[in-house]
């Protein structure tokens, strides 16, 4: 429990209403999109960098660990803290300070959340990329500790390609600026690339110098329906193999398209295999042909049905089926485990292979989602928690899916992070000694260990541990 004596200095710094310490308050704090839950020591929300660099110094001076946290959509544990801890919560920076179309850049406070800015470019006709399923409630700050992605990054990019510049209290309660307005700003070491997906264990994101494009003249947004799973991602590596780099390029697989349907209830199709939503931007006059070579390799790949949305409605109604995919899972089973593997594209069909045999294997309902252009998945592990014998056999299923994608020549995870939950899983990618280049530079931005303590790694390795 938090000391009197710190929380009325915390009150006098920050005003009553910016720090929270009951206990029922707490636990809102306590957990993320994880089944993981911690409740912290207290939760504090600056309204500037000024504040956060006071909460910084004077949590330095009474020896108290603190974490940052935007919305708690993250997907990894990253952002949770435990009893010994404080969070320092960033909703309430939610100023767009600056959109800049002569410049192409947009300079916001971490709490802004990714979808209000993006109704704020589209007034000016501008955007910004990245675009997470949880858009319309995360946060920048969150999307840049993550490195996050979303259906548009095959074509555009993640968030690392779009962040011009950082504003950072370090953890010593020091501010620096990295980078500037454009990507010649970097010389000497990049600090940008290296805070940026860091997962909040690096520095406190207090300013984020972005860069936005304007939004393309024109787009097609098209659904192929498959009756097997098998032909949907071997029709993905066609297209990329044509050539062709859609704008986005998502699979659903037959589970997933009955929970969403049965959320919604829009018409999916829900006797089919997998479906691709697949999206293509540019000028007008070059659509029509990308459009034509995409329905004909769906079709030579046994695509039993091929639809090009006709209106607006029809467009957002096939996103919707994809942006609630993830929650709609609730209907079949209490709990869910979502991974974040990622495999070179060459090996999307091997890897939808491997999901299937773990599926089997373990005897679990599991549904695959991908970014299927980059070769980013999202198997969601279907299960009780309740049931330890269940649960057992979940994480079975969640190491097996690891070393298949690695095995594969891909990576744990693409862009949820490794937070708490895949730490233990680290040294199957990682050699000891990068995860010892790792250390050095944790211990580089913050040689007392005071910011998110426990995340990624343990401090200390092993070999140093005695």
């Amino acid at each position: 429990m938090l000391s009197k004596e710190i929380n009325t200095k915390l009150a006098k710094m920050l005003g009553k209403k910016n720090v929270v310490t009951q206990q029922a308050d707490l636990v809102a704090y306590g957990y993320d999109a994880t089944l993981i839950s911690l409740l912290p020591l207290a939760i504090v929300f600056p309204n500037s960098t000024e504040d956060v660099v006071n909460i910084v110094k004077y949590l330095n001076g009474i020896n108290i660990p603190f974490v940052p946290r935007g919305a708690g959509t993250n997907l990894s544990g990253g952002s949770l803290a435990n009893q010994q801890s404080i969070v320092i919560c960033f909703s309430r920076m939610t100023k767009i300070l600056k959109i800049d179309t002569d410049n192409l850049i947009a300079t916001v406070e971490p709490g802004v959340v990714n979808y209000d800015l993006q109704v704020e470019l589209e007034k000016v006709g501008f955007y910004y990329p990245p675009d997470p399923a949880s858009y319309k409630a995360s946060t920048i700050g969150g999307n840049v500790a993550e490195c996050s992605g979303g259906p548009r990054c095959f074509k555009y990019g993640v968030t690392r390609d779009y962040v011009f510049g950082l504003e950072v209290v370090l953890p010593n309660g020091k501010v620096i600026e990295t980078g500037g307005n454009n990507f010649n700003s970097e010389y000497g070491y990049d600090l940008t690339r290296i805070l940026v997906g860091s997962e909040g264990t690096l520095g406190l994101v207090t300013k984020v110098n972005l860069r936005i494009i304007p939004k393309p003249f024109a787009k097609r947004t098209m659904l192929a329906i498959f009756n097997e799973v098998e032909e949907a991602s071997q029709t993905v590596s066609r297209i990329v193999a044509a050539g062709i780099i859609p704008t986005t390029l998502e699979m659903i697989d037959n589970l997933l398209i009955n929970t969403a349907d049965e959320h919604v209830g829009i018409g999916l199709p829900r006797d089919a295999g997998a479906l691709l939503i697949i999206e293509v931007d540019g000028y007008d006059i070059d659509l029509d042909e990308q459009v034509d070579l995409i329905r004909d390799i769906c079709i030579n790949s046994k695509s039993r049905d091929f639809k090009v949305a006709s209106n607006e409605a029809e467009v957002e109604k096939l996103w919707l089926a994809r942006r609630i995919v993830i929650g709609s899972v609730g209907r079949r089973r209490p709990s869910y485990s979502l991974q974040d593997i990622t495999v070179p594209r060459s090996a999307f069909s091997a890897m939808v292979k491997a999901i299937l045999d773990c599926a089997k294997k373990y005897d679990l309902l599991i549904g695959i989602l991908a970014h299927a252009g980059d070769g980013n998945f999202h198997p969601l592990v279907l299960f009780d928690e309740r049931n330890e014998e269940e649960v057992h056999r979940v994480h079975a299923a969640e190491i097996d899916m690891v070393r298949a994608a690695l095995d594969l020549g891909g990576t744990m995870s693409g862009e949820h992070g490794i937070g708490i939950l895949k730490k233990e899983y680290l040294n199957l990618e990682f050699c000891p000694a990068a995860i010892d280049s790792f250390r050095m530079i944790k211990r580089g931005f913050d040689p007392q260990n005071k910011l998110n303590q426990g995340k990624i790694f343990d401090l200390v390795s092993a070999t140093h541990a005695h």
